[in-house]
């Protein structure tokens, strides 16, 4: 802004009031106003506008995410967070290639910060891309937190090898695992500690009892049906989100096993939809509802930091996880 007032010869307050559209700016300043904009390619900020202003707070919510019932228990958390606070909320579905123009949308809304959950927390285009904007943001559930900024998380790798470590207390040696989707660095860490307890307990990883997925039911389907059509099946499966164990659980349906007499099933996350598939699934608890309303805790308050010229001091928020077990799991 005040490059274009430098360039039209006027002041940085008669190019605010040029912008918001005061009756009273004279229309020679005006053209020139808006002259020095297309020839420096000014683009206002809107979000850094209501910030000074002191505006109602609006947060962004970017996803695209393939599990319904993981997005279902975010938005609770969010809304809930944001009701409380009195803050809106707006949302923005983006694709895996378009995340620039998602959030520039966003910005052109006038958000004052924005929370990236997965996968989009682990996409280095939208973190460049906020970055550029100069938009406070929140990572929730990145594998990779970044030092400078601010996160939610649980310890993914722990998380799992806990889980491969119960399922070793029942007996089980013949396990397989679901990989979740790839551009998420947390089914890395899922994958790592699954295979770090089974190296504890001096056991081997089986390639075919080891299947890529992408957090999605079709995904599990796939496989689970590659993993128990193999020659020698295993005893249990792990997946590494709930809605790819609610398959692994449909295709032991469709084969006639009996879980969890004949095959354990466990999956990752705890969403509604682990209590109501048959049987209820044992699963790791990550609260995703609780870890989305300290995000927009948190995005709050840096945005209200930012008004005063301040920020907070870069996090990394780590919630605790909790392994629950209902009748999907049982010894051998």
């Amino acid at each position: 802004m005040y490059e274009v007032a430098k360039q039209a010869g006027v002041s940085p307050m008669t190019v605010s009031r040029a912008l918001s559209g005061d009756a009273y700016v004279e229309a020679s300043t005006r053209q020139r106003v808006e002259a020095a904009i297309k020839q420096l390619g000014y683009s206002p900020n809107v979000a850094a506008r209501n910030l000074a202003r002191a505006s109602a707070a609006h947060i962004g919510l970017l996803y695209n995410n393939p599990s319904a019932a993981y997005l279902n228990e975010l938005l609770v958390g969010v809304l809930e967070q944001s009701s409380h606070a009195g803050c809106q909320i707006v949302l923005e579905k983006c694709g895996a290639r378009n995340e620039r123009v998602a959030i520039d949308r966003l910005v052109q809304d006038g958000v004052g910060g924005i929370i990236l959950p997965p996968p989009l927390s682990d996409s280095s285009a939208a973190l460049e891309a906020l970055r550029q904007a100069r938009v406070p943001f929140i990572a929730v559930a990145t594998g990779r937190p970044e030092p400078t900024g601010i996160s939610v998380r649980i310890d993914d790798f722990e998380a799992a090898a806990a889980m491969t470590r119960y399922l070793l207390s029942l007996g089980h040696r013949d396990i397989g695992f679901i990989i979740g989707a790839p551009n998420q660095t947390a089914s890395a860490q899922r994958q790592a500690g699954f295979e770090m307890a089974l190296r504890e307990a001096g056991l081997p990883v089986r390639a075919d009892w080891v299947r890529p997925g992408s957090f999605s039911y079709r995904s599990g389907l796939t496989a689970a049906e590659q993993i128990l059509n193999a020659a020698r099946k295993p005893t249990a499966i792990f997946a590494s989100n709930d809605d790819m164990a609610a398959a692994a659980l449909a295709v032991a349906h469709r084969l006639r096993l009996e879980v969890p007499r004949d095959l354990t099933v466990v999956g990752f996350d705890d969403t509604p939809l682990a209590t109501t598939m048959w049987p209820a699934l044992t699963t790791v608890r990550q609260p995703v509802a609780a870890m989305a309303r300290k995000a927009v805790e948190f995005l709050l308050e840096e945005i209200r930091l930012r008004r005063s010229g301040r920020t907070l001091e870069p996090m990394q928020h780590v919630m605790k996880f909790t392994l629950v077990k209902r009748e999907s799991s049982a010894s051998i």
